[in-house]
């Protein structure tokens, strides 16, 4: 396996690289040498975000798909490690977040949503695992969200997904430790996303609010920092514990939530 100090030889698997956050972190480890698999269920998000990842020099891989299909976490990392030979990085941030009311939820939306955001990601942590193990170290940034900690009775299905993949984390970084994996996680908080825009028109819509602006301008100063995050700013700490980190911190959570989630 390459020495941390070796970025241009490392290899990243992003999940969710469509757009948003995904697209983010996919850009700014393109930007640090890193070569680049994204993955998402849109295919032509994937090409728009390998195609500005181009002018990075670095070697792109386009794996479109759905990870909830039968096998496709361990064929989506064999891909990647068919093509480069190996896998440093990966970092597990497809998600889906659903909006019900509780006394009105329904097994669909709770299908799809630990489908993704649970089953999904726990494979694909096991599939990489195997491969960082076998090469002898790698590093898996899993991203969950302030809401595992919160009681949220309209958006329940996406707080326990979130409350799993905390556990999920917790659990590969004791299994993956004694062959130098390390697991982490960054917790963002509030962002500007098409994701946390759709969710947000649902639930003030559950929750009788008619002025959708002044529903989310509440909901924002409920955040210490006063202000929503910046993706850019929640891809750096998804950067730093995919790089930069001391290779002594392992199942981690790291708040990027402004202050929102404060344990």
């Amino acid at each position: 396996m390459p020495k941390d100090s070796d970025i241009w030889r490392k290899r990243a698997l992003v999940t969710g690289a469509g757009g948003g956050l995904g697209r983010q972190i996919a850009l700014d480890l393109a930007g640090r040498g890193v070569d680049v698999a994204a993955t998402d269920l849109d295919a032509a998000g994937v090409e728009e975000t390998l195609a500005l990842c181009r002018s990075a020099g670095v070697a792109l891989l386009p794996l479109a798909g759905d990870l909830t299909a039968p096998g496709a976490p361990t064929r989506t990392v064999a891909a990647v490690t068919e093509a480069w030979g190996g896998l440093d990085i990966l970092v597990n941030n497809a998600g889906y977040g659903g909006i019900e009311a509780f006394l009105d939820m329904n097994e669909a939306l709770w299908d799809r949503t630990l489908a993704i955001n649970v089953k999904a990601l726990a494979l694909l942590t096991a599939a990489a695992g195997r491969t960082m193990a076998a090469q002898g170290g790698g590093r898996i940034v899993n991203i969950t969200s302030p809401a595992s900690r919160m009681a949220l009775p309209n958006y329940a299905a996406y707080a326990a997904s979130k409350a799993a993949v905390d556990s999920i984390t917790r659990a590969a970084a004791v299994a993956l430790a004694p062959s130098g994996v390390l697991v982490n996680s960054v917790a963002p908080g509030m962002m500007d996303t098409q994701m946390q825009r759709a969710t947000e028109a649902v639930l003030a819509r559950i929750e009788g609010r008619a002025d959708v602006e002044v529903f989310l301008a509440e909901r924002t100063r409920r955040v210490p920092l006063g202000r929503r995050a910046e993706i850019a700013e929640v891809s750096a700490a998804v950067l730093w514990l995919a790089l930069d980190a001391p290779p002594y911190i392992t199942a981690e959570r790291l708040n990027a939530s402004g202050g929102l989630d404060r344990d």
